[in-house]
This record gives structure tokens, sequence and C-alpha cells, in this order.
């Protein structure tokens, strides 16, 4: 079993929260990926406030690999700004 703090090797989603009270700040970044129709694959990026809807973003990438590698490289930017992994 794995902290909160620790990814699996190759993960396909992963949600994030940055909590600061002081601040009036709740945010989530979640992240997963998916296949497309055309054999590729999909990061659907969700962010905003905890408990609204929030935006979503879809980035297209010719496989699960390089998608998986996006997804490895927002989750240490977002480490960077704060955020915590969620089990």
């Amino acid at each position: 079993m794995t902290s909160p703090s620790q990814m699996s090797l190759f993960p396909l989603s992963v949600y994030m929260q940055r909590i600061c009270p002081q601040k009036n700040e709740w945010r989530y970044y979640a992240m997963v990926i998916q296949p497309d129709l055309f054999g590729g694959a999909a990061l659907m990026r969700r962010w905003g406030r905890i408990g609204a809807a929030g935006r979503i973003r879809l980035d297209l990438y010719a496989n699960e690999g390089a998608a998986a590698n996006a997804l490895a490289a927002l989750v240490r930017h977002r480490k960077k700004r704060g955020y915590r992994l969620v089990a």
C-alpha cells in the first residue's frame, strides 16, 4: 500500500488538493488518462475550488506513454505549487 504522498509507477489517474484555511483556499486538481477513438490517449484535467464543477481541459497524445509522461510532469509542477496527493 502506498502512502498518500507517493504515486504508483505509472498512474492513470491522480487527485490532488491544496488547502489553506488562512487564505480561504480550497483547491483541487484531478487528472485522468483515457484512450481516444484514434488509438492515442487523452489526458483530461479538471481543476477548481473544492465543491464546485471547476474547469476541464483535454490534451491529446500519440500514445498512453506520452500521456503518462505529461501527467508525471504536471504532478511535479503541482507539488511545487503546494498541492498534495490524495489517496
